[in-house]
């Protein structure tokens, strides 16, 4: 747990004597960091209207409590502006959030990442990138957001690989995993659909697989059905049955974010509603794919025929509109789990005088 006398680092000035003392602490992601010195933390705290010790949440199955003096710190280690650093703390509240159980995805074997959208004026304010080589790399704001979120989940909240973080194969969104939606959507913005007005900026975090990307073309509904097809791949939480043996209810039942780009004008017939019910009523499985996939039984006669939903609701997609506009295709990103385990939070970023 970070205090000051932890990360203030004396008795050299030499860059790189600092950055190895860093690695020697245990503070990296296995990427060089910029060394948190004071000056450095209080800059950015300077950002925000909380004091060093103001208490962001809590993760009690650690005993720990995620002060903003701790944020701060892995924020200047993942090399953000100071200016970012009021996307990090709404990030935090959201990850922090009781029904997002940061331990259940940090901490299983599934290897999820925490995937953070960013909604709103901001999106522009900070250059966080919403269009090309959206989950790639080349965006200072993207990439250093989404990395303190993940330093500190390993240097705050104890979630660190092969202690806590028990990940069978994990994914490269844990280095950073942050993207926005484009203000051009064609379905109006996430945030908005979840409450909030459309002057607001807001973090969405959702903890989820990588993404599957979607080569499709065509008309809205065949793109759709492409997509929906993607969703519903075996070997994904989505078809990972769960703990009932009723053939009716065995799904676990999460939710999935669906991310389309390319231009908004093929969508003028298809409100947001319409979108998600698309989605949801392509994303299914016969029970004989089911059953072979999770071990359940030799499948029964008929039951190639017997289609089972794997999403409870339409609502349960979160549709996002980005990436580039030259062409029309998906990506698809399975939750790590139901959403009795996590569910995706949405907060508010505050605007800062």
């Amino acid at each position: 747990m970070f205090t000051q006398s932890d990360y203030s680092i004396s008795g050299t000035n030499d860059p790189l004597d600092l950055m190895e003392e860093c690695y020697r602490r245990g503070w990296t992601d296995g990427l060089p960091v910029v060394p948190p010195t004071p000056d450095l933390v209080a800059r950015f705290i300077d950002q925000t209207k909380f004091t060093n010790n103001h208490i962001i949440g809590e993760l009690p199955e650690r005993r720990r409590e995620i002060t903003v003096e701790k944020v701060a710190a892995n924020a200047v280690m993942a090399g953000c502006k100071p200016e970012y650093f009021p996307v990090v703390i709404s990030a935090c509240e959201a990850i922090l959030d009781p029904k997002f159980n940061l331990v259940g995805p940090s901490s299983s074997l599934g290897g999820a990442g925490i995937l953070l959208i960013i909604n709103g004026p901001l999106v522009t304010d900070l250059g966080i990138n919403c269009r090309n080589n959206l989950f790639g790399p080349g965006n200072r704001a993207n990439a250093t957001i989404g990395r303190a979120i993940r330093l500190i989940l390993m240097n705050a909240c104890a979630a660190i690989p092969g202690l806590f973080d028990r990940s069978v194969f994990g994914h490269p969104g844990k280095y950073s995993f942050c993207i926005a939606e484009s203000e051009e959507s064609p379905w109006g913005q996430m945030h908005v659909e979840r409450g909030f007005d459309d002057t607001d900026s807001t973090v969405t975090a959702f903890a989820c697989e990588g993404p599957r990307q979607v080569r499709t073309s065509g008309s809205p509904d065949v793109i759709l059905n492409t997509i929906s097809d993607v969703a519903s791949s075996l070997g994904t939480s989505a078809a990972t049955v769960g703990s009932t043996a009723d053939t009716r209810s065995i799904i676990r039942r999460g939710e999935v974010a669906v991310v389309i780009s390319g231009e908004a004008r093929i969508w003028k017939n298809y409100d947001k509603d319409k979108v998600k019910l698309i989605l949801y009523e392509g994303t299914r499985r016969n029970l004989r794919d089911i059953k072979i996939a999770n071990a359940l039984g030799e499948p029964e006669e008929g039951d190639e025929n017997t289609f089972i939903q794997l999403l409870d609701d339409p609502e349960d997609i979160i549709l996002i509109f980005a990436g580039g506009e030259e062409k029309t295709m998906g990506a698809v990103l399975p939750s790590w789990g139901p959403k009795v385990s996590s569910t995706s939070i949405t907060k508010l970023i505050p605007r800062i005088s």
